[in-house]
């Protein structure tokens, strides 16, 4: 009879004790997991409640660049906190496409918005690094953190972004997330977006990108300042021959097109800066702008600003101005008086001149730093490029060796001309600080065609257009002839250039003699002093005085005699203004800047219309017609009948030659410059108007005047004059005032 084995250890069987400590692992594992799953759940919700909703992305759009127009439709300054122009998928070349998917996310054709296991590194890498972890996110999981979220690193801040992720590739399509992308990632220098870069960098639009030009631009958004091309073009080359192995690696191009792109070099073309051809005219515009709609919706709305600007005749009027002070600078010889680095002080290698924020162009007036110098030759550098003065190149400063008058570490001033390889070229110039400023406008209608307010903007923003209040010498005249003509004076009427006094005041013409009884319209045509202070005391200062502000010049002006004289300060904006309302039948129009403002998508925001009052009547306005048409035929601007055309205008001098003037008109447009110092210096000895302002007038209004040959004078018309300029600027009748 079989007996049964005796229970050891208590009744326990083995197999039993090991089932149930499974059991309670099990059990463990499990609460373990659900309170994972649960902390999850909560984290997941505790961060979610702070994210944006997604249908805040269907709406967004991003800061954009304010672009102005000039009256061609031609863009010529911008204004922007974020440089940035949106463009739309197909407008985006498909070699940056693949350029930028090739670095920077592989698998974004096919992924859901998130690499779980590159986000835990990356979480990690962020955590306990100050830099960016490699390759760490999507492109989806970038445009989460660029468009929402800080640049924190904690793992709720990563977590939102995973969120955000997918939620957006739920939301919209990969083409649709990509443009997002494409349009908002940062570039370096102020550039948004890989339009604006391309245009910058490249002075060219996304879509006509080449391989090397496209690879270069995709390896920026890792690090824009790193491998900023300009900056580090070394670490440029190689970042963006580290995107074309991606590409090749990929399948995306052939080996003979990476073997291509490797070896190509950078072949960047920087995109001048976006304000560099007018640069007065829109510091005024982004004034008034601002002053009517706001700093942030002009600065951040990408608003469409047409303007009253011509670029040709600006670019017309920077060369007359800069030709004309460089003609006055000459006539004076080399006076020297060179700014030195070395002396100031300052690393040869570390010096960066204010102009050379502008690629060096042929036909620029540009200072450079001197980096040697022999008997025959001078070397200098403009930003990194190197210029080379020869002996023709200096042969009127009278010195025949640089060694004479040259040392390193000289700023010089240079006209550029064409290159000569990769080597610049140019004419050495003199910059003693004289300064000049012209405007121009449409005499009908108010516009501003171009706006010079200085000699080198980048040294100095000052617009001596309209900011400067400077003496106007024999310019203010014309309103002391108008004030006589309107008490009755006529143009054939004889008047005394005679020794006078008026009380204690004794005047004496420029020219140290006197004619005699000579017509009012010889005395307007030569600028003789004593006549004018015998019309104004005849017609009495208030007199003169009320007829200029009716002209429109705003100025606080004494009831003095003298003042008949120009000792009155004024703006060249205020002269040019009330100058125009002589060809114009008396009719003062209110210079303009701005002709209308749209928003990006072309709602209408703002039209300007100018403002139009009579400032004297039609037969006082022609009578003046006639002096001042007298003053170009054979008076003190008689070297601009060259231009061979219907003309008028005023020259004006102040004492001791500090300002130097000339205003004046054709049918169609009136422009007045000004010469002076800053600092109120003598020009020198006979730099009139006549001498030194006038020449830059004739230069400018050849521009001005070009396929206008049939265009004439309300007075040299059989029909009746235009009145008033109502019709131009559609205005009806009782606007005027």
């Amino acid at each position: 009879m079989n007996q049964r084995a005796p229970i050891t250890n208590g009744g326990f069987r083995p197999g039993a004790g090991r089932r149930k400590v499974a059991g309670g692992v099990a059990l463990a594992v499990l609460l373990l997991l659900a309170v994972a799953v649960g902390s999850l759940t909560g984290l997941m919700l505790v961060y979610s409640v702070n994210l944006p909703q997604i249908d805040d992305l269907t709406r967004y759009r991003p800061d954009t660049t304010t672009e102005l127009y000039d009256i061609h439709g031609r863009i010529f300054g911008s204004f922007a906190l974020q440089r940035r122009v949106l463009v739309n998928y197909t407008d985006l070349s498909p070699l940056l496409r693949q350029a930028v998917i090739s670095i920077e996310d592989k698998n974004f054709e096919s992924h859901w918005g998130v690499n779980f296991f590159r986000v835990l590194g990356a979480a990690y890498h962020d955590l306990t690094s100050k830099s960016r972890a490699q390759g760490a996110s999507t492109l989806t999981m970038q445009l989460a953190r660029n468009l929402f979220l800080s640049n924190e690193r904690t793992f709720g801040r990563k977590l939102q972004e995973v969120l955000l992720s997918i939620q957006i590739e739920h939301t919209f399509t990969k083409q649709q997330i990509f443009t997002l992308y494409a349009n908002q990632i940062y570039l370096g220098h102020g550039v948004y977006g890989f339009e604006a870069g391309s245009e910058y960098y490249f002075s060219k639009h996304a879509k006509d990108l080449t391989l090397p030009e496209a690879a270069l631009l995709a390896g920026l958004p890792k690090g824009p300042s790193e491998y900023d091309p300009v900056v580090n073009p070394d670490k440029a080359f190689r970042r963006r021959n580290m995107v074309v192995n991606a590409m090749l690696e990929d399948g995306k191009i052939t080996a003979a097109q990476a073997n291509g792109a490797r070896s190509a070099p950078l072949g960047l073309h920087i995109q001048p800066p976006p304000n560099s051809a007018a640069p007065w005219f829109v510091e005024e515009v982004r004034r008034e702008l601002e002053r009517k709609l706001g700093p942030d919706q002009v600065h951040e709305a990408g608003l469409k600003v047409y303007t009253t600007l011509d670029l040709d005749l600006q670019q017309a009027a920077n060369r007359a101005v800069l030709d004309g002070l460089t003609a006055y600078e000459r006539r004076h010889g080399w006076r020297g008086h060179l700014l030195n680095v070395i002396a100031g002080g300052i690393g040869m290698e570390g010096f960066k001149h204010p102009d050379w924020i502008v690629p060096p162009q042929p036909g620029a007036y540009v200072h450079a730093l001197v980096t040697g110098v022999l008997p025959y030759q001078a070397t200098a550098r403009i930003g990194n490029e190197q210029l080379v003065l020869t002996p023709d190149d200096w042969a009127w400063t009278g010195f025949k060796t640089a060694d004479g008058f040259l040392k390193t570490g000289d700023i010089i001033y240079v006209h550029l001309r064409e290159q000569d390889g990769n080597i610049l070229r140019g004419t050495l110039e003199e910059d003693t600080g004289v300064q000049g400023s012209l405007m121009a406008m449409d005499n009908v209608t108010g516009d501003v065609l171009a706006m010079v307010g200085g000699r080198d903007f980048n040294l100095s923003q000052f617009n001596r257009a309209t900011q400067a209040e400077r003496q106007t010498g024999s310019s203010f005249k014309p309103y002391v002839y108008t004030a006589a003509i309107e008490d009755g004076a006529t143009p054939e009427e004889k008047i005394l250039d005679t020794p006078v006094s008026f009380g204690n005041y004794t005047p004496h013409d420029y020219e140290g003699n006197y004619l005699g009884s000579i017509t009012l319209l010889k005395a307007f045509a030569d600028s003789r002093n004593i006549p004018a202070l015998r019309l104004a005391e005849r017609v009495g200062m208030k007199k003169v005085i009320d007829v200029a502000h009716q002209f429109g010049i705003t100025a606080n002006i004494p009831a003095y005699l003298p003042v008949a004289l120009g000792s009155v300060e004024v703006t060249l904006e205020q002269q040019m203004a009330a100058y125009a309302a002589f060809p114009n039948d008396g009719i003062r129009i209110a210079s303009r800047l701005i002709r209308r403002v749209t928003t990006a998508d072309g709602a209408p925001l703002m039209e300007d219309t100018p403002e139009v009052t009579e400032a004297t009547s039609a037969r006082t306005a022609r009578t003046m017609m006639v002096l001042l048409r007298e003053v170009t035929r054979s008076g003190t601007a008689k070297d601009a009948a060259v231009l061979n055309h219907p003309i008028g205008g005023k020259t004006g001098t102040t004492s001791d030659f500090t300002d130097a003037w000339f205003i004046g008109f054709s049918p169609s447009t009136t422009c007045g410059v000004w010469v002076g110092y800053d600092n109120r210096e003598s020009l020198g000895d006979k730099e009139t108007g006549a001498k030194t302002a006038l020449p830059i007038w004739i230069d400018f209004m050849r521009a001005a005047i070009a396929g206008k040959d049939d265009e004439t004078f309300p007075g040299d018309q059989k029909s009746s004059p235009m009145r008033l300029a109502q019709a131009a600027v559609k205005l009806p009748a009782h606007a005027i005032h």
